[in-house]
């Protein structure tokens, strides 16, 4: 559906002062018109056309035949034309034509791709140079790339693509030049338009519209003879919606044959029964080659709804693809070459006489909007802003949604709490129909609309009448600048649109008369004016000046406008009031001073949208803290409209001045009504606000810890705050760190495990609590790091915490450090409730039987250690480096550095180490050890290392005596008689080792 309102997009009007009746015109860039007139139309006049008040003629050219069509491309300031003469068709390119239009009458003519190594005579700079494109077929139409300069040419049944190549024949001069690369076989379609872009190739016959895109892939060749790359049709492509029409035995003019209607997108549309085959002309890159892409293909019927059909009232017109670019990656020049652009949306748009269709087609294909035109129209021109369609008498002024599409190509954040946009399926609306007489063609460009007019005889007299002068308000004070004695039936106008801020403020008024009485038509034209300002904002030329931050202010007024709408209005979408308001950059007071402003009778209740808006920006902990009267004015609003939301609200960062007494009538009135565990543990908050410790203690023994465990996970903000991206312990968390650390420890640890607080911010937030120095490691932290450990379940975090507490516990072994509290664990808790803490080795309880006594703390801290590195899944390499810290020359020390080497496989060295320092403690580690796979280890290497040593006979003698032995006991059990011999010393006391062997030759006897 078509909205319509009366607006003023158009503003002044020029007439261009051709002297012949103009044929064909068309802009070249943002300052030129170009107007090939009548008789002959072999003549083409440059106007000025980038100035308000003058359009000042700049020169002419002429051209060798008669132009039937005529273009400009920008990528490559040059004009390309369909001309005839002697009746056949040619097709030209001009270049460098802007030196003959200035009165320099110095022409190169040449074809294309000829004398390529030789200088061209224009590499003077100052002389124009035509460049005839030879074709076997007449041409019908052709487009230009916008982005490349490459042109396509549209022959009956075949289209033929020119690839602009820019030639350096000297240092400082750059010749442009053409090669044909590519030919277009289409069967079952004869083009009529044809707009190229970016690969993406549209054509439209009298009722049909089929889009592909032309891509190119990799591929090596082994020649470069002319070859033909297949369509990428399905077999059998004749068989599709194209049906073959049996002959009949009536004369072809007594029928109308109509085809159904059809719509086909993306793959579907491969059964258009349109077969595409290329044919290379072998002169591109040998590495690449072109495959076919289907896009779109819309079939119509005629309307068949009056007596008398003529096919001119059905056929599709005014095809384009227009491009939206990535913002910030374009410098448009005025003229000559244009940088590279990055493409981000493109729309295709094609119409019949009396409704038009854009189709998104760049990322998603999609029919965006139809236009419903109130009387036959005769073309169209789409622009990013607006849709121009002229009829006989008006020119009609449409919006579009193009910038709609595009802002949710290119932010993916649209449409969610943090941004919206009006949506892509908002219904178009018509800004003006204006009168103008006779009105024959229309083009654009940039602020400004030309527009052909052409009067009958009878029309001539009535266009002189006051009433008929033109344009809007604006410009009825405008005088013609030609004589109305002499004016001929035609006229050439720029009518310069009005600016983007302008028409936005019209729009911004404008709504405000729907404001009360049509809530949806209040929102439609304040989404108009939003995406205007976004699509100039859009604009890749726009630079960073003064009119750019108009644009953003102007931009930021319209969300703030809409938010207001959404919160004031009861619509179903209400939930954008969220991202319109933080899309305009107003603070959470002057919103609630927008809305409170906006309430005619005080009594009136608030929104949904309203409410939507305070909710989220409460709980997402914004650093804005809300006066002691808005606070209160927030808690009086949620408590009419969501009191079971109050407790929530209350922990908000945003209501830190709130009044407590004042947020605890309000709780105790929730808590009558719906109580919960939140609801109390917030009382408890407050009375602490207060200073009422009593208090506080008495809502906390209303619940189980368990219990209350479950509202901190429900409401963590109870015990910390997001202020300044830094976390805030509450006065609640400071209380329960002093009375209940346990309890309050659990609390860390569950909000952790239900991921409302990551490791790192929890290690940080325990560290700002307890207050210790920067490097310091309070043992309320340790004991949240155990506690933790006991619960954890990912492994990248045990890891982590295995790390902590290994090198905590090292730290403070090696400074003799105290815990500056009593730990909530000791290690036979640990070991009991934890599978990371292992059982300590039997060995390794054995040498601290050896120690001296320990404090009793810094025992504590060695069994944990022990016990976490006779645990399962201990990384032990990860703590090598801190173990320099403890000294082997202790038992403590030197039995964390032989569980180390253990658990690392270094046997050997354990071995050693124990026979040096603790000879007392070898046997029970070989017992505990040294089993399976390392049973080997007893002959050979402990019973040669206890040999050796006996015979030293130095302090530990009898030590190692008795080890040796206790070694041999073990050999002989384990080992065959004959293997027994061979691994005793040679140079042995024989009858130290015969009662071994008499043990181990009994064994075998036995056995």
């Amino acid at each position: 559906m078509v909205q319509l309102y009366n607006l003023h997009p158009f503003g002044s009007q020029q007439v261009v002062p051709t002297k012949q009746e103009p044929a064909l015109f068309c802009c070249c860039g943002r300052e030129a018109l170009l107007v090939a007139s009548l008789p002959g139309a072999c003549r083409v006049e440059a106007f000025a056309a980038g100035q308000q008040e003058r359009c000042d003629p700049l020169g002419s050219f002429n051209t060798l035949g008669r132009v039937l069509r005529m273009a400009y491309a920008g990528a490559g300031d040059y004009v390309v034309t369909i001309e005839e003469k002697n009746n056949s068709l040619f097709l030209r390119v001009y270049v460098n034509w802007r030196c003959m239009s200035s009165g320099n009458s110095r022409v190169c003519v040449r074809i294309v791709g000829h004398n390529i190594e030789t200088p061209f005579p224009e590499a003077s700079k100052d002389q124009m140079s035509i460049i005839e494109l030879p074709l076997s077929d007449p041409p019908l139409c052709f487009s230009s790339c916008p982005l490349t300069g490459d042109l396509l040419v549209a022959c009956k049944n075949k289209l033929i693509l020119f690839c602009l190549k820019r030639l350096a024949v000297r240092p400082d001069v750059t010749v442009l030049d053409f090669e044909r690369t590519l030919i277009l076989h289409i069967q079952n379609f004869t083009p009529s338009e044809v707009a190229f872009c970016a690969g993406f190739v549209a054509l439209t016959s009298e009722l049909e519209a089929f889009v592909f895109k032309l891509e190119t892939a990799e591929k090596v060749s082994s020649n470069r003879r002319r070859h033909v790359y297949e369509s990428l049709e399905p077999l059998h492509v004749n068989e599709g919606l194209k049906e073959h029409v049996p002959p009949t035995p009536f004369e072809p003019d007594d029928f109308v044959i109509c085809e159904q209607p059809v719509e086909l997108l993306e793959e579907e549309s491969r059964r258009c029964g349109i077969s595409v085959t290329l044919e290379s002309t072998g002169l591109f890159s040998e590495n690449s080659n072109f495959q076919i892409q289907y896009i779109l293909y819309r079939r119509f019927a005629p309307d068949m709804s009056s007596f008398v059909f003529s096919v001119d009232d059905a056929k599709l017109h005014s095809l384009q693809l227009l491009p939206m670019y990535e913002i910030g990656n374009s410098e448009t020049p005025d003229r000559g070459d244009s940088p590279k652009q990055e493409l981000l949306s493109l729309f295709c748009f094609f119409s019949l006489p009396h409704i038009g269709y854009l189709y998104t087609i760049g990322n998603l294909v999609e029919l965006i909007s139809t236009y419903q035109y109130s009387e036959r129209s005769q073309q169209a021109v789409l622009t990013p802003q607006f849709l121009h369609v002229i009829t006989s008498n008006n020119l009609q002024c449409f919006t579009v949604r193009c910038s709609a599409a595009a802002a949710r190509d290119q932010d993916p954040y649209i449409d969610t709490t943090l941004k919206a946009c009006p949506p892509v399926s908002l219904d178009v609306c018509a800004l003006r129909m204006q009168l103008f007489i006779g009105l024959k063609a229309i083009s654009h460009f940039k602020d400004h609309v030309i527009i052909l007019t052409k009067a009958d005889s009878e029309d001539i007299t009535e266009r002189k009448k006051p009433s008929r002068r033109l344009l809007s308000r604006r410009t009825e004070s405008i005088k013609s600048k030609g004589s109305s004695d002499s004016e001929p039936g035609w006229n050439l106008y720029i009518v310069h649109t009005t600016s983007t801020l302008q028409l936005y403020k019209e729009m911004v008024d404008y709504s405000k008369t729907y404001q009360d009485v049509r809530t949806e038509s209040c929102i439609h034209l304040l989404s108009e004016a939003h995406l205007l300002i976004r699509t100039a904002l859009m604009d890749p030329d726009l630079k960073e000046s003064e009119e750019k931050e108009e644009l953003l202010t102007a931009f930021r007024e319209s969300c703030a406008l809409l938010g207001d709408c959404y919160t004031r209005f009861d619509t179903k979408d209400f939930h954008l009031a969220l991202p319109y308001y933080k899309m305009s950059g107003l603070s959470m007071t002057e919103v609630l001073q927008r809305v409170d402003s906006a309430l005619d009778d005080k009594t009136q209740k608030y929104e949904k949208g309203f409410i939507f808006y305070l909710h989220h920006s409460l709980y997402e902990d914004l650093e804005e803290e809300l006066s002691e009267e808005l606070a209160a004015k927030v808690l009086q609003i949620f408590h009419l409209a969501e009191p079971n939301q109050m407790p929530h609200i209350i922990c908000s960062p945003c209501l830190k001045n709130v009044c407590p007494r004042i947020a605890m009538e309000y709780l105790e009135k929730v808590e009558a009504i719906v109580p919960s565990v939140v609801v109390t543990l917030t009382k408890a908050s407050m009375a602490l606000n207060m200073g009422d410790e009593e208090g506080c203690k008495k809502e906390m023994d209303k619940y189980a810890e368990m219990i209350l465990v479950c509202g901190f996970i429900v409401e963590p903000r109870l015990l910390r705050q997001q202020i300044k991206e830094q976390t805030i312990p509450t006065k609640l968390a400071v209380y329960l760190k002093e009375t209940r650390p346990g309890f309050f420890v659990a609390s860390v640890v569950a909000l952790h495990e239900n991921n409302k607080i990551e490791l790192e911010e929890a290690d940080l937030y325990i560290k700002m609590l307890s207050m210790q120095g920067e490097g310091a490691v309070s043992q309320l932290l340790v004991d949240f790091w155990e506690a933790l450990l006991v619960t954890c379940a990912q492994e990248n975090i045990v890891q982590e915490l295995h790390f902590k507490l290994a090198t905590h516990y090292i730290l403070r072994l090696s400074r003799n450090q105290m815990p500056d509290t009593k730990p909530l664990k000791t290690a036979e808790d640990l070991i009991n409730s934890c599978s990371h803490y292992g059982l300590i080795f039997p060995w390794v309880l054995f040498m601290m039987s050896l120690a001296p006594s320990f404090n009793e703390n810094s025992s504590e801290d060695l069994s944990k250690l022990q016990s976490l590195l006779c645990g399962p899944s201990f990384n032990i390499a990860s703590i090598l480096p801190f173990l320099e810290a403890l000294p082997e020359d202790t038992i403590s020390g030197l039995s964390i550095h032989a569980l180390c080497s253990s658990r690392l496989g270094q046997y050997d060295q354990t071995i050693d180490k124990l026979l040096e320092r603790c000879p007392e403690a070898i046997i029970p580690y070989a017992q505990h050890e040294l089993k399976d796979e390392r049973q080997a280890l007893w002959w050979n290497k402990l019973l040669p290392e206890l040999c050796k040593r006996t015979r030293q006979k130095g302090e530990n003698y009898s030590v190692l005596l008795s080890s040796l032995q206790e070694t041999l006991s073990v050999i002989a059990t384990e080992l065959e008689l004959k293997d027994f011999l061979n691994v005793l010393p040679e140079d042995g006391n024989a009858a130290f080792f015969l009662p071994h062997l008499l043990q181990c030759s009994r064994r075998k006897l036995v056995t």
